[in-house]
């Protein structure tokens, strides 16, 4: 039995969540948003889709000439003249410096990496094929790597690169109807500090959004880091960090220190750093 007072409730409610569901982009920045929930941009904006799977050129007006340039990143989608929400994470917004609509994007805590063109990561060798490695980069199936994409390299100068090793490199090319392929060298044929990792050191992952907090201009998580101990560190954009110190114990704490700082406020961060440094 449905009393009168739920069924009214239950009846509004459609129409209250499809009424609600669209709202304004500068309403909600830095606010929680959900998968599903529709955001509006100004009409004279149009869309540039970036960073995401699937994700194409958008305009949100296409019989007006634009006058901004809005640049949509993960966890945003068009959905006809709106954005939709593909990610449950805090809506983020960065000014342009030239001018412009800036970009924005959901800043959310997976785990799981999504291969973008362009992101640099630490891949993991699990097998050859050929002329071909298999790279592991925690995506949904491995990516390739030629032995060709190192610097130097030549038909008869392969690249020493074993089964098991760590691999430095970006991704070239992130299309969800293909696997991910990577190279270990710049544009310019450089390694540009790319290639097979030592093998000291340890791998740990993270969280996609503490990667994206350690490499902000802002943080000065890594430089106290270094203050602390001399230290070798590299970060991958699919959430793996390489860490080495001179001691086992050292790289240990430099570990455990950045996994918690992603819980951590810049307090408790300075009096973790304080008392590391006194012992």
């Amino acid at each position: 039995m449905v009393s009168p007072a739920m069924a009214e409730v239950l009846s509004a409610g459609p129409e209250s969540v499809a009424g609600c569901r669209a709202r304004a982009v500068h309403k909600v920045l830095n606010q929680v948003v959900l998968p599903g929930e529709e955001l509006v941009l100004p009409d004279h904006e149009d869309v540039d889709g970036l960073g995401g799977a699937g994700e194409q050129p958008l305009r949100l007006n296409a019989g007006a000439r634009p006058r901004l340039r809005v640049v949509c990143g993960p966890g945003l989608r068009r959905c006809g003249d709106r954005l939709l929400v593909t990610k449950c994470g805090r809506l983020r917004h960065k000014e342009p410096s030239g001018g412009g609509g800036g970009v924005y994007w959901v800043d959310s805590q997976q785990k799981r990496y999504v291969p973008v063109k362009g992101d640099h990561v630490i891949g993991i060798v699990i097998a050859k094929s050929g002329d071909i490695f298999k790279v592991d980069v925690g995506g949904s199936e491995p990516a390739s790597l030629s032995y060709l994409a190192f610097e130097g390299a030549t038909k008869r100068n392969r690249p020493n690169v074993q089964v098991g090793d760590l691999i430095y490199g970006q991704c070239v090319v992130a299309n969800k109807d293909m696997e991910p392929e990577m190279v270990c060298i710049d544009s310019c044929g450089r390694a540009n500090g790319m290639g097979v990792i030592g093998q000291d050191g340890l791998l740990f992952k993270v969280t996609l959004g503490l990667i994206r907090k350690l490499l902000a201009p802002d943080c000065e998580i890594v430089q106290e880091l270094g203050k602390l101990y001399p230290l070798e560190i590299v970060f991958g954009m699919n959430g793996r960090i390489w860490v080495k110190a001179k001691t086992i114990q050292q790289t240990l704490i430099l570990a455990n220190v950045l996994e918690a700082c992603e819980h951590m406020t810049t307090e408790q961060r300075k009096q973790i750093f304080a008392r590391l440094a006194e012992s």
